[in-house]
């Protein structure tokens, strides 16, 4: 890494501040990036669905009669009123409003005396479907019909995945944690993109899960691969089986651009944050835990609670005065510390990721 010729400066307080700013992002960045939508296992048979909030849009993915994983916009092509909410499983999707029914395909199948339409062309009706992919058993979705495939957002990122938790296409969601912070989603992205902030603080972390002075964090495409070891195993918070594979005693997360995240624990242990933007100054960050199957197990609970209670809760403090900080009349935004050695205590990685940032506030 070369060392930059000039300071690199934190973006302008208004890119986290301003209304017009997280309106732009709904309408451009958040709509045409890859976004979370859930796991296949919330559709594991025909007619499965559920409904999720992209952009400020009503969605709903369902499994169809050929076994694909669809995504639709959540809204009947008739009147407006939306088809579906929470979790369920249907053979046709039918309007509440008027009856108007739907294949799990999309196509329109029939409606209350359609025959009285003059002209009324069944074919050309049906809901619009929005771009799916499904990466490692979790389920992402693209607002922008045109945009690349997830592999040429994040190269690399399924192999190594796979490489690190073997059992990938085996795990269930075994909890889901629900994190409000009164800040706004990019000062939440900000904070878990580097790890300069941790020793200070985040002890359980740095003391009891990773070793600190060998963490390091690169851009891979539009993803930041965060790299550390585990603590030594006397200092660990939790048992992990050194031997159980060669990366058994690895941390390794994977940031997806802009708003989800895969970790893996020592012990191949499989967790998630996705930030859900809410307002300018809102957003929840859900934490993901997983298990083969979704079977319970005392180690990943004690960890979520752990994490809850800890890194958590730490994070909370910092981003929520981040947030105060940014409406300061007193803030001018300062120089990052960017080490061309990388490492714990450089910030190369929030160089890149607010590159990113001011690249989507252009376009």
């Amino acid at each position: 890494m070369n060392a930059p010729a000039a300071p690199v400066h934190a973006l302008d307080a208004r890119c986290y501040t301003d209304p017009e700013v997280f309106a732009a992002e709904q309408n451009g960045l958040l709509a045409r990036s890859w976004q979370f939508a859930g796991h296949v296992s919330q559709v594991k048979d025909t007619g499965d669905y559920f409904a999720f909030e992209i952009a400020g849009q009503n969605l709903f993915c369902v499994r169809d009669r050929e076994g694909a994983v669809r995504a639709f916009y959540n809204v009947c092509q008739h009147r407006a009123h939306e088809l579906v909410s929470g979790t369920g499983t249907c053979n046709l999707i039918v309007c509440p409003y008027h009856a108007w029914s739907y294949e799990l395909s999309g196509a329109l199948r029939t409606g209350p005396n359609l025959k009285a339409v003059p002209g009324f062309d069944r074919g050309s009706i049906r809901l619009m479907e929005v771009r799916t992919e499904t990466f490692c058993g979790f389920i992402f979705v693209n607002l922008d019909p045109d945009a690349e495939p997830m592999a040429h957002w994040f190269p690399d990122v399924e192999r190594e995945m796979r490489a690190y938790v073997p059992e990938i296409d085996m795990l269930e969601p075994l909890e889901w944690v629900e994190i409000p912070e009164r800040c706004n989603w990019k000062v939440s992205v900000d904070n878990y993109s580097e790890c300069y902030h941790c020793k200070r603080n985040h002890p359980t972390f740095a003391n009891g899960v990773i070793k600190p002075e060998t963490y390091d964090i690169q851009p891979q495409g539009y993803c930041l691969r965060h790299t550390t070891e585990c603590q030594n195993l006397d200092r660990m918070s939790y048992p992990i089986d050194l031997d159980a594979n060669r990366h058994a005693g690895d941390y390794s997360s994977w940031y997806l651009w802009p708003a989800f995240s895969f970790q893996v624990y020592p012990g191949n242990i499989l967790n998630t944050y996705h930030w859900r933007p809410v307002a300018v100054d809102r957003v929840v960050v859900w934490r993901g835990w997983y298990t083969e199957g979704g079977v319970d197990s005392d180690v990943i609970r004690g960890l979520a609670a752990q994490d809850r209670a800890t890194t958590a809760a730490e994070d909370i403090r910092l981003v929520e005065s981040v947030q105060r900080g940014l409406n300061s009349r007193g803030y001018k935004a300062g120089p990052l510390v960017i080490d061309p050695k990388g490492g714990v205590n450089s910030e190369h990685s929030l160089a890149a990721l607010q590159r990113w940032m001011r690249e989507a506030v252009a376009r």
